[in-house]
């Protein structure tokens, strides 16, 4: 038999053949490890014949990590992102500053690296928010740099009883000041330089807004505390008034700036929806409920995360050395009205 007249087959894989999905550590779900089982595996590729399957895992884990992928470029991460969500945010209505890196690609919070943020989901002080949140790892830091993660539905279920149904009931009054040399201004807050576009957004999102003179802003919004998330029919604690309130200060700050700034001219702050002062206590909770279901890994350089926003808080742990985290959002979500969710 003369072997050189036969012609190699390529092998066909499935995509569940291609891609393994296993735990950093035993019994820990969040987040789910997804690695390639072949050489060569381009995840961009697999992802994009595998959206059911990728949905089912983030549905059942609430955050994916895809891992030794060599996702390390911008443009390696958009071309993943798109694959599995083509309809991506642009970052409108800030809270923290980002710098866009092209398209709707956008570096992680630019904050000191020596700064923690705390844990929270992206944009729910919003009336719209993202349903998935990607990150990559560009860059991993000398030390730190942790992406934290908890599960929101562990979160509120730690929770009293009485501060769950007191949330769901009020919600949260988020204001901010916008104009006074410390946070952002209105222009890269609202990314424009229109007075009227500015109130053309409030007007659509349900923010009330005040012009106080020499470029300054002040604007009041009310947004639930609990969500829903679809995918489960589950509630899930969906805020951030731990993260708006003054107390998020360390103590030092926030006293040197209470001795010169009123309560109300502060550049942000979180009330309960009618405008009563939440306790310290009650705040104190809420952070100690975060940190019980936090679950930290160090990044890798090309670590891709996608997270379902709604079932999973993220944070960031402060860092030395140079770290470069790239952030996408997509699918926007509306918010739900205040006090339906029966959550109490």
């Amino acid at each position: 038999m003369d072997f050189r007249k036969f012609k190699p087959r390529p092998v066909k894989l499935s995509v569940s053949e291609l891609v393994e999905a296993g735990r950093l550590e035993p019994g820990r779900d969040l987040p789910l490890v997804l690695t390639p089982a072949q050489p060569r595996v381009r995840l961009a590729q697999w992802a994009a014949q595998s959206a059911a399957l990728i949905e089912e895992h983030l549905r059942r884990s609430g955050a994916l990590l895809f891992r030794g992928f060599g996702v390390n470029t911008p443009e390696l991460f958009e071309e993943v992102v798109r694959a599995v969500t083509p309809r991506l945010l642009a970052y409108t209505e800030r809270s923290t500053p980002r710098t866009s890196v092209g398209g709707d690609i956008y570096t992680a919070t630019e904050y000191p690296a020596d700064r923690h943020i705390p844990l929270h989901n992206e944009n729910s002080y919003s009336h719209a928010f993202p349903r998935r949140l990607w990150f990559c790892c560009i860059q991993p830091a000398e030390r730190g740099g942790e992406t934290p993660l908890a599960d929101s539905r562990e979160v509120l279920r730690r929770l009293a009883p009485q501060t769950r149904a007191r949330f769901d009931e009020k919600g949260v009054m988020y204001v901010r000041n916008y104009g006074q040399g410390i946070d952002l201004d209105w222009q890269t807050a609202f990314q424009t330089t229109s007075r009227a576009a500015v109130e053309e957004y409030c007007r659509a999102a349900g923010i009330k807004f005040e012009w106080r003179g020499e470029g300054r802003l002040r604007t009041r919004q009310v947004r639930p505390s609990i969500q829903v998330a679809p995918e489960t029919g589950e509630p899930v604690w969906f805020n951030q008034a731990h993260l708006f309130h003054v107390s998020a200060l360390e103590e030092g700050v926030r006293a040197d700036l209470l001795r010169t700034t009123a309560v109300e001219d502060l550049t942000r702050n979180a009330f309960y929806g009618d405008g009563s002062a939440i306790a310290v206590e009650t705040l104190e909770e809420i952070r100690g409920a975060y940190r019980a279901c936090a679950v930290t890994f160090p990044w890798q350089r090309g670590d891709v995360l996608l997270v379902n926003n709604l079932l999973t808080a993220h944070g960031r742990n402060p860092y030395e050395g140079a770290r470069r985290v790239l952030v996408a959002m997509a699918d926007r979500q509306l918010a739900a009205p205040t006090g339906q969710t029966g959550a109490a």
